[in-house]
């Protein structure tokens, strides 16, 4: 979906950009070397290389469903090897929530209250399961679909672990980005944290328990008697204005995956276990992990010390050895 979509906007930029200059429609394909090296130019400093090489492999696939030439040689390449040196600098790291965001959130939020119940219960979901915000929510009020997010009549089961040593959620969502359709189980282990998501999933289940089984998950009860469901913007705003009066800066969805991988990691628990309870396959983990490891720094409270971290490091060495 995520390479349509990239391959669809590079089509889409090369017709804004012939239509811009009057290109004829027969120029367009097969498209001339200069036109595409004119194109990528048209770009340089204000995109970076792999947005460019994205939209280019989109031209490419066009030309070759279309049975036309693909006329990228020398100056196109030398093209694209100027427009890097021209790339805008990259995006500043985006922090993770951490603890401390977690545990802002459950004091500032009023867990009697139906809808801060289920915004609570995303969040800690989000976080303890290192889940995509995308596979909890829905993307708008009319947005929900059986087939890629999950429903309320889903069988969630609480169990306990053996020897009565805690408790854990779990519940099957129908559509992720790495497994399609195949959907993935999201494990939700009960800690001694206050925010455990266990306990907050329980609550929100009996907070909205007139919500119909065909709604949404995380969806709550309205003052009118009816129900809503969550959608993305609606749980970041509730989380932004918490943390706004917590004195703590705004933050994005995919904060919630950084931070609770990154806590996981920071407890103790081998790389294998995040990598599968975030569906990740082993060498996307350990992408992910470079990008983790560059925002540690912002992360290292005073529960931490370096030797934790050290420890950290090493568990991940081990993980890409045995990766290769």
């Amino acid at each position: 979906m995520e390479c349509n979509k990239n391959y669809g906007a590079g089509l889409l930029r090369f017709h804004q950009f012939c239509d811009q200059h009057a290109v004829a429609e027969q120029a367009r394909m097969p498209a001339s070397e200069l036109l595409l090296a004119a194109f990528v130019a048209s770009w340089a400093g204000r995109v970076a290389r792999t947005t460019v090489d994205n939209w280019l492999a989109g031209l490419a696939f066009w030309h070759t469903l279309n049975m036309a030439q693909w006329n990228g040689a020398r100056v196109l390449k030398a093209t694209c090897q100027a427009a890097l040196k021209m790339q805008p600098p990259p995006k500043p790291k985006r922090p993770p929530v951490t603890l401390e965001h977690m545990h802002a959130l459950r004091n500032g939020l009023d867990l009697t209250n139906a809808f801060d119940a289920a915004v609570y219960a995303v969040a800690c979901a989000a976080f303890w399961g290192c889940r995509r915000l995308g596979e909890l929510v829905i993307p708008s009020p009319s947005g929900f679909n059986p087939e890629r997010h999950v429903a309320r009549r889903q069988d969630i089961r609480f169990e306990k672990l053996p020897g009565d040593s805690g408790r854990y959620a779990v519940f099957h969502i129908p559509w992720t980005k790495t497994t399609l359709r195949n959907g993935a189980d999201v494990i939700l282990t009960g800690n001694n944290d206050p925010t455990t998501p266990e306990r907050a999933i329980r609550h929100h289940l009996r907070s909205n328990a007139t919500v119909p089984e065909g709604a949404p998950l995380f969806a709550f009860e309205t003052a009118g008697g009816g129900w809503a469901p969550m959608t993305r913007t609606w749980f970041m705003d509730r989380c932004n204005t918490v943390w706004e009066g917590a004195q703590k800066p705004a933050l994005t969805g995919h904060c919630f995956r950084i931070g609770g991988a990154t806590e996981l990691l920071l407890r103790g628990t081998p790389p294998d276990i995040v990598a599968t309870l975030g569906s990740w396959k082993s060498r996307a983990f350990l992408e992910y992990w470079r990008k983790i490891e560059s925002i540690l720094p912002l992360f290292i409270s005073k529960s931490f010390d370096k030797s934790r971290l050290q420890l950290v490091t090493e568990s991940v060495r081990n993980f890409k050895k045995k990766y290769c």
